[in-house]
């Protein structure tokens, strides 16, 4: 697909100010918009919005359909009918600056239980009538995590692998009688997607209508918890047992020497094509009716994947296998014709990969950070992005501009600011104005560069545990004068 000059922000919906303690699609969304809007922002990037277990991740999803309950917003709710201001009226104190998902949790799936019990005895005729339209039209994958996450939660949230037997197997039999059961629960988590969906798409309808498209991202592989291995083992290396045979990850490199052991379960691409993959064609529709732009998380994946062998305590050891390549892309664009797909292609790419991206003229990713490093990557520096690319300053995994220029060594500071010239601006500002420069079809910063804010607000630090995904941005995030100086660069660059 042939993308038009434009800018955009990088900011998670969690991260976003909210009274609940978690960013949301309420009214501070809309805020969101309206600075992009006004600014003449054309893109607006989010990290998967799927349901995330254990460390928060959005990249170790519950679902690769469903949406993440916590990001419903309980203001918008009042209107509906379905929960009150006082019901909402003795809020736990919330930091400003960071989201603690367990007291976020606690308080909100609390209010959203409440409000399914109000829903059930409140609803309107029209509001049933949607309900039982979304269910019907998203069937294909809500009944299956209904079930998933009704089970997970008596399960006291273990993995499916440590289910009993009838149910980790989908004993038909066993299934149809837990259902049976457990029918108010399990339309407890299909109204949870309904509030989500229905917030979600009416904030995409307003960012659209404001000009500003919505940059989604697809990671390539799954968790092993997810309401998708359960529901489809075969798609996956799974023994008789259902339990990985192999796993994701990386070999040794430069970086790391024993490699990096990512756990994801692998799919078994041949199965995949025997079905025509249609597991991936309801994913990318599921994913396009949320978002306009796909960004497609590690597609050196889709060339070729390291496999890794279940119960290895490192990467050390693993073989490259094949991945589908053009064969699963032909499929897609049998299927949908032009596709808005973003590669994520950092990284070491061989041959192969370069390939299969030019083949469908998909525009790879360049981070400016790594062009100015002491063994800077010259095809990451401003003046040697090409056209067909999307640029950043960097990602949910690096540092902030601000946090960068503190962590290198002086000489690579000297280089950056010889590079920039005499500016009084901020090393982050002068980093994006420079980035607006290039030629990068997109080019796109993180709220926390566009705010100068260091390593105290990073989204994560790959390969650590724990106090990751919790930056949120304060209350006072806006200010004329950022909006006056991003509305420059944005007109001055071409970029409106």
């Amino acid at each position: 697909m042939t993308f038009k000059r434009s800018s955009g922000v990088l900011l998670h919906v969690s991260s976003l100010p909210g009274q609940d303690g978690i960013g949301d699609l309420g009214s501070v969304a809309y805020q969101f918009v309206d600075f992009l809007s006004a600014t003449r922002t054309k893109l607006w990037q989010v990290l998967p919005l799927n349901p995330t277990g254990y460390g928060n991740s959005p990249y170790q999803g519950l679902s690769a359909s469903a949406g993440n309950p916590l990001f419903i917003s309980l203001e918008e709710l009042i209107p509906l009918g379905i929960l009150s201001k006082k019901e909402l009226s003795k809020r736990p104190r919330f930091s400003k600056n960071m989201v603690d998902f367990g007291k976020v949790i606690l308080w909100k799936m609390g209010k959203l239980h409440q409000a399914f019990l109000n829903f059930q005895y409140r609803k309107t005729p029209q509001q049933e009538k949607d309900f039982r339209k979304f269910c019907g039209k998203n069937k294909d994958w809500l009944d299956d995590f209904a079930l998933f996450m009704t089970i997970k939660n008596q399960q006291e949230l273990h993995a499916w692998d440590a289910w009993p037997d009838a149910l980790r197997f989908r004993d038909p039999a066993a299934i149809k009688e837990f259902a049976r059961l457990n029918k108010d629960s399990i339309t407890e988590e299909k109204f949870y997607q309904y509030l989500f969906f229905e917030q979600w798409q009416r904030l995409k309808k307003y960012a659209n209508q404001k000009g500003v498209q919505i940059v989604g991202d697809i990671p390539i592989f799954v968790g092993f918890d997810c309401a998708d291995t359960w529901t489809n083992p075969d798609l996956f290396y799974f023994d008789d047992q259902f339990k990985p045979t192999i796993v994701a990850g990386v070999p040794p490199d430069f970086f790391s020497e024993t490699g990096q052991l990512w756990g994801n379960p692998l799919y078994d691409w041949e199965k995949h094509k025997k079905s025509g993959y249609q597991w991936w064609i309801r994913r990318i529709q599921n994913t396009l009716d949320l978002v306009d732009i796909i960004r497609l998380d590690h597609f050196r994946g889709f060339a070729g994947f390291y496999a890794i062998p279940a119960g290895n305590k490192t990467a050390e050891i693993g073989e490259w296998m094949d991945g589908p390549r053009s064969d699963l892309f032909d499929a897609l664009y049998a299927h949908f014709g032009d596709l808005p797909f973003i590669a994520e292609d950092l990284g070491v790419m061989t041959p192969d990969v370069v390939e299969l991206r030019e083949r469908y003229n998909l525009p790879g990713m360049k981070i400016v950070q790594f062009g100015f490093n002491p063994s800077p990557e010259v095809d990451f520096q401003p003046h040697h992005i090409q056209e067909n690319a999307v640029a950043y300053t960097g990602t949910h995994d690096n540092s902030t501009a601000k946090g960068w220029f503190k962590s290198v060594p002086e000489e690579a500071q000297d280089y950056f600011l010889a590079y920039a010239g005499q500016t009084k601006e901020t090393i982050a500002h002068a980093m994006i104005r420079l980035l607006w420069m290039s030629s990068a079809v997109f080019a796109v910063a993180p709220m926390q560069d566009l705010l100068d804010l260091g390593d105290e607000a990073r989204m994560n630090l790959p390969g650590s545990l724990g106090n990751n995904w919790e930056w949120k941005m304060d209350a006072k995030w806006e200010s004329d004068k950022l909006r006056h100086w991003f509305a420059e660069i944005n007109h001055l660059y071409s970029r409106d």
